[in-house]
């Protein structure tokens, strides 16, 4: 022992030795090849103004330089934009409103109507004139990426199921409004319209301005209303969809007319246009569908594949650059054509969302809040053609989606709601402004106009759809999933697949086995950001296909309910009460109890989670808590909740054949209904331990455990001593308890919880 320590020890002594000795030469040489280098420096090479300066004067010149470089200067903007984005965004999702409504804000909040008008030496510093050419390219780049994400998320399978439809109702929320603006246009133009561009090229920008769906943002509004999966969330997405593919033509026919100066001319870029088109479809698009198929997997994505899909995007938007009808058009096209195949799109989503989405995107709502002026609005009548702007904008849109759907036979209610979505203009109209200006056909006073109006029309969807469901609430067969009438329904909320897994197998032994009574519903909830339009099937697909799985072995079946959601346990309340269930059953995993001392008497043990730390029951996190017992959201749903609530403990539950009942006071008599479902199946045997002879005693119970066990009894057992010992406990599979019994037991840190197999515990 004691050699192997001295080995050791000179091992580190001659590594040491070793290390100095090889800095002290470098240092020597080092110092031997500057002195050498000095007598090589001419007479007069350093300027004596230079040699004069203190060393203190040198460090803050050179400092000063390299806050003000054009690399530091960015990267300050890009970080600034982010923070002041995410806070904005943060807060308009608290009130309700788009997140892209809190970052287009955020940007006009950095810009001359708000920082630069009471901050001017702030503003100037951080986004300098000299600085926002920089500033521009890179946010185009976001917008390239952005609009190649649009084109992925469009499904063109859904436009062809309900082409006619939409064709209609989208055509209509074009024509009507951009009529409108091409009648303002005649009020506008004489004291708007720039110097040199001709009526023509401004009357059909602003009607293109104000026919624009943002489809993004009304995706986003659609998911978040739990709409994405019904008739009416399907068939607004598809309006949307194909108004974004008719906008984007019409505006890429416009754009030529404005660059050529007049119509004629534009005969030539049009046709240029129609034959790019062609080549994109005819011919790359075949070409990236053998590929997408081939490599439709996360590991088949390497780096060249996906060099290859970005070289595509960028020259597609390079070559729509050259003909005319700008980058944009290029790169929504390039996403278009890539391959159909759902897990190809969402894996390339991925890998470009979150920097086009987070980093880029920001940059380009700022740089248009850079353009956006307020403060040139300081005439009352230039607010009134900003009201005359909104009110065309609003009247063209709603009106023609909702007339438009009420002749395709849709409801009032429905055709309401569409008109409101495809109101939503959002980030899509920014887009096309900022195209505007940059062509010179939109002024600064104009472009500030059409900006007010897009966050207004954005702004008002989600009150305008508030009110329509306060007046003409939706049927109930359209909220919540029907069922036929049975003795017992189940509603199974899960986070995890295998979790719902679980309850599944649980479920199925609580309902009757009659076909014709068999009611189990198995509901996820999603976080609403945590979805778009391309990964919400696929998504819905994995979670639900363990339980499929399982609902298989079991020769059961099951109606499966996924929504995205804002407030998951609201969401889990409102479906529970309002649908036609008996019980609703949460699941808690291990970790719920890790590091507690609850945990300890569970059998998990972790020295790594502390004792504030909870398991997350709904979204599958881990969050703080402030009850031995239960979280605050599952508090919520237990206290909120009219049916009974099931709350389920899993501990590695693979089979349910031995249930453990403990009757500890009367109120327990409130288990004895789960008691008589469980002793009906076949093959399960139950225990039913009443101690104290609490519950037996009472005439009514009593009789009711009588019959219990008259009626079955091979599968139920009766016990009226104590068995809460370790071996007895772990050979059940489930042990079905009261939730005022299980608090005093944690409470009272009863020992025998320790060995205790997976737990039901039951509010009745």
């Amino acid at each position: 022992m004691r050699a192997s320590l001295s080995y050791v020890l000179m091992k580190n002594i001659r590594n040491v030795l070793f290390y100095c000795i090889t800095i002290g030469i470098f240092a020597a040489l080092l110092y031997f090849f500057i002195r050498q280098g000095t007598f090589l420096e001419k007479a007069g090479q350093i300027p004596q103004k230079a040699q004069s300066i203190s060393s203190w004067e040198q460090f803050t010149d050179t400092f000063g330089h390299n806050l003000t470089h054009p690399l530091a200067t960015l990267l300050a903007q890009i970080v600034t934009i982010i923070i002041v984005a995410r806070l904005f965004g943060w807060i308009c999702k608290a009130i309700g409103q788009p997140t892209v409504i809190g970052e287009i804000a955020a940007g006009i909040f950095l810009g001359p109507s708000v920082l630069g008008m009471f901050y001017p030496e702030v503003s100037a510093f951080i986004f300098p004139k000299t600085s926002l050419s920089n500033l521009q390219f890179l946010s185009q780049v976001g917008l390239i990426l952005f609009m190649f994400i649009i084109g992925m998320e469009l499904d063109l399978k859904v436009l062809k199921t309900k082409a006619q439809e939409a064709i209609v109702i989208s055509h209509a929320s074009i024509i009507l409004p951009f009529a409108l603006g091409v009648g303002l246009a005649l009020y506008l133009y004489t004291d708007f319209a720039p110097e040199g561009i001709n009526f023509l090229s401004f009357a059909l920008f602003t009607g293109i301005a104000l026919s624009i769906t943002a489809f993004p943002v009304l995706a986003r509004i659609v998911q978040e209303r739990g709409l994405s999966r019904t008739r009416l969330g399907m068939m607004v997405i598809t309006c949307a969809a194909t108004d974004d593919i008719t906008a984007w033509c019409i505006l890429a026919a416009v754009i030529a007319i404005v660059k050529a100066g007049e119509f004629v001319s534009a005969i030539y870029t049009i046709i240029l246009s129609v034959a790019y088109v062609l080549l994109m479809l005819q011919l790359v698009k075949p070409m990236l569908k053998r590929i997408g198929d081939h490599y439709a997997y996360r590991e088949g994505l390497t780096k060249p594949v996906v060099a290859l899909f970005f070289v595509v995007l960028l020259v597609s938007s390079y070559l729509t650059e050259v003909i005319g009808i700008h980058a944009l058009f290029g790169a929504f096209m390039a996403g278009v054509i890539m391959p159909a195949n759902q897990r190809f799109r969402n894996i390339f989503i991925e890998k470009v969302e979150d920097v086009a989405l987070v980093l880029l995107l920001p940059l380009f709502f700022v740089f248009t809040g850079l353009r956006t002026q307020i403060g040139l609005l300081n005439d009352p009548h230039l607010w009134y053609v900003t009201g005359l702007i909104i009110a065309a904008a609003v009247i063209g849109k709603f009106v023609g989606s909702a007339v438009a759907a009420l002749f395709v036979k849709q409801s009032w209610r429905d055709s309401l709601i569409i008109g409101s979505l495809m109101n939503t203009r959002g980030l899509v109209e920014l887009v096309v402004l900022n195209i505007g200006y940059d062509i010179g056909v939109l002024s600064p006073q104009i472009f500030t106009m059409m900006v007010i109006m897009a966050l207004a029309t954005t702004c008002m969807t989600g009150p305008a759809l508030d009110l329509i469901d306060k007046f003409l609430p939706a049927p109930k067969d359209d909220l919540h999933p029907i069922h036929e009438p049975s003795r017992f329904s189940v509603l199974i909320a899960f986070a995890s697949p295998q979790g719902g897994r679980k309850m599944l197998r649980l479920a199925d032994k609580l309902v009757s086995k009659q076909p014709d009574e068999q009611n189990i519903t198995a509901l996820h909830l999603s976080p609403s950001s945590y979805l778009n339009q391309v990964n919400t099937e696929e998504y819905q697909y994995e979670t639900f296909r363990p339980i499929n799985e399982e609902a298989h072995e079991l020769n059961t079946s099951f109606t499966s309910l996924f929504k995205p959601s804002q407030s998951i346990e609201h969401d889990i309340i409102e479906t529970a009460n309002d649908g036609d269930f008996d019980m609703l059953m949460i699941g808690i995993g291990k970790s719920v109890f890790e590091g507690t001392f609850l945990g300890k008497i569970l059998g998990f043990t972790s020295k790594f989670v502390s004792r504030e730390r909870l398991f997350d029951t709904i979204t599958g996190k881990e969050k703080l808590f402030h009850s031995d017992v239960f979280d605050e959201r599952t508090t919520h749903i237990i206290r909120s909740v009219k049916v009974p609530v099931g709350i389920l403990i899993e501990k590695n539950l693979e089979q349910v054949k031995n249930v453990f009942m403990p009757l500890f006071t009367p109120e327990d008599r409130r288990l004895l209904p789960f008691a008589e479902r469980l002793s009906v199946v076949n093959g399960l045997q139950m225990t039913i331990m009443d101690p104290s002879q609490t519950v037996s005693q009472h005439v009514e119970t009593g009789e009711a455990l009588d019959a219990l066990q008259e009626k079955s009894p091979e599968n139920v057992t009766m016990l009226y001593e104590n068995v809460l010992e370790k071996d007895f406990l772990q050979s059940q599979d489930l042990m079905v308890i009261s939730l005022e019994s299980w608090i005093k037991a944690v409470e009272s840190h009863s020992v025998w919880l320790s060995y205790s197999p997976s737990v039901l515990i039951i509010r009745g």
